[in-house]
């Protein structure tokens, strides 16, 4: 089988909601990222086959194949196809998976996995809440219903049922949530994000700016402050402090084959090692990237020990604390420069946002082995491993 390889990794700095970037409609917020891509690497984009696109909300600014919209109004050649991909907060890492799946079967050469998600703009549920109200059904079907009676499926439930069986207390996860912010600072002190965040031109009060740092990061966050949020529900154990924050933001990924390379003269900054997607229980729902990583380092025939940097979505804090307990991963060398908690968590644009963290905390080490994963509804988890190259 041909081997795929990423040649770059772009992302967005994240806004908060109806903060810096609330002003930008999604397609050119999505065309951001594809221009930058262009703009970056020395080839022609007309050799690019495909860009899969993920998005969640798929309605109002971001329906009618938001991908290839985004295309449109990029400055990628109109030639290009998109196609337009949910699978919940995973989407633009399966849009990683699709893109070296193309180039590992040989069928393509050059594809772009892509995200985009205005959560200010489109907001999280929408598209089903309107139809809902507009009494043109639920997504919930009778025979759905027979099999999991009178169960509403709700990630907030999930991720307190997570905090019980695992046994974690509120203490755990404000903690983890506090590091999550020192991390990002640090990252930002660092200028770690330079190489992967793409400027965007914003309008401010003061006037015409570029937005390059994640708005959601809180520079004063103490144990104290994070302690004093409210409960989400009476008897948890999650607040809004140890959740993911809503998030405005695009990302993209691009990844060709051995040939692609040579024709264009391109250089691999990382090899994909292995592409594995589960699923399981719908219910408790986020806890499947436990499962699926035990497959996906089975499958690679690497223990995660050889693993030196791991992106695990911080969907809500006991996500990552629960894959840290059940895969018994090193907390160092998790989520290095802060994750969703800090930096925002812009649902279908993540998955290729912490490709481009990933990859360029790597180079950053000079490490070689990299595994980023996150939960999806539905209980489904993707998993990716890359090599650093170079």
């Amino acid at each position: 089988m041909a081997e795929a390889y990423i040649v770059d990794a772009v992302r967005t700095a994240g806004g908060r909601r109806g903060g810096r970037l609330a002003g930008i409609h999604p397609v050119d917020l999505g065309a951001a990222t594809l221009d930058a891509i262009a703009d970056r690497n020395d080839f022609d984009p007309s050799a690019i086959e495909d860009v899969i696109t993920g998005c969640v909300s798929q309605g109002g600014e971001q329906a009618g194949d938001v991908g290839r919209n985004c295309v449109l109004a990029s400055k990628l050649p109109e030639s290009i196809p998109s196609v337009s991909i949910d699978r919940q907060c995973g989407s633009s890492q399966q849009a990683v998976q699709f893109a070296a799946q193309g180039v590992m079967s040989g069928t393509q050469d050059m594809v772009l996995a892509h995200g985009v998600e205005s959560m200010t703009r489109v907001p999280m549920g929408s598209t089903s809440i309107l139809f809902h109200k507009a009494d043109l059904g639920h997504n919930k079907s009778p025979r759905m219903d027979e099999a999991y009676p009178g169960i509403k499926f709700s990630q907030f439930m999930g991720a307190e049922m997570m905090v019980k069986k695992h046994g974690f207390t509120r203490e755990d996860l404000d903690r983890f949530a506090l590091e999550s912010h020192q991390k990002a600072i640090a990252a930002v002190e660092a200028n770690a994000f330079a190489n992967e965040i793409v400027p965007v031109e914003i309008e401010t009060p003061e006037g015409k700016e570029m937005h390059t740092v994640d708005e959601g990061i809180r520079y004063d966050a103490t144990m104290e402050s994070i302690g004093s949020v409210k409960l989400l529900q009476e008897g948890g154990s999650l607040t809004a402090a140890s959740s993911s924050q809503i998030c405005d933001g695009s990302s993209a990924v691009l990844i060709c084959s051995e040939q692609a390379l040579k024709d264009h003269g391109l250089t691999p900054r990382a090899r994909i090692v292995n592409l594995t997607v589960t699923a399981g229980d719908p219910v408790i729902m986020l806890e499947e990237p436990l499962f699926a990583t035990e497959r996906a380092l089975k499958r690679a025939g690497i223990n995660i020990e050889d693993i030196d940097l791991y992106e695990v979505n911080e969907a809500f804090a006991p996500v990552p604390l629960a894959w840290l307990k059940h895969v018994g991963a090193d907390r160092s060398k998790l989520n290095v420069n802060g994750g969703a908690i800090a930096l925002g968590h812009p649902l279908g644009a993540s998955g290729a946002k912490l490709m481009a963290t990933l990859l360029n905390a790597l180079e950053a080490r000079g490490a070689k082995y990299g595994l980023q994963t996150m939960c999806e509804g539905g209980g489904q988890a993707n998993v990716t491993i890359i090599e650093r190259l170079g």
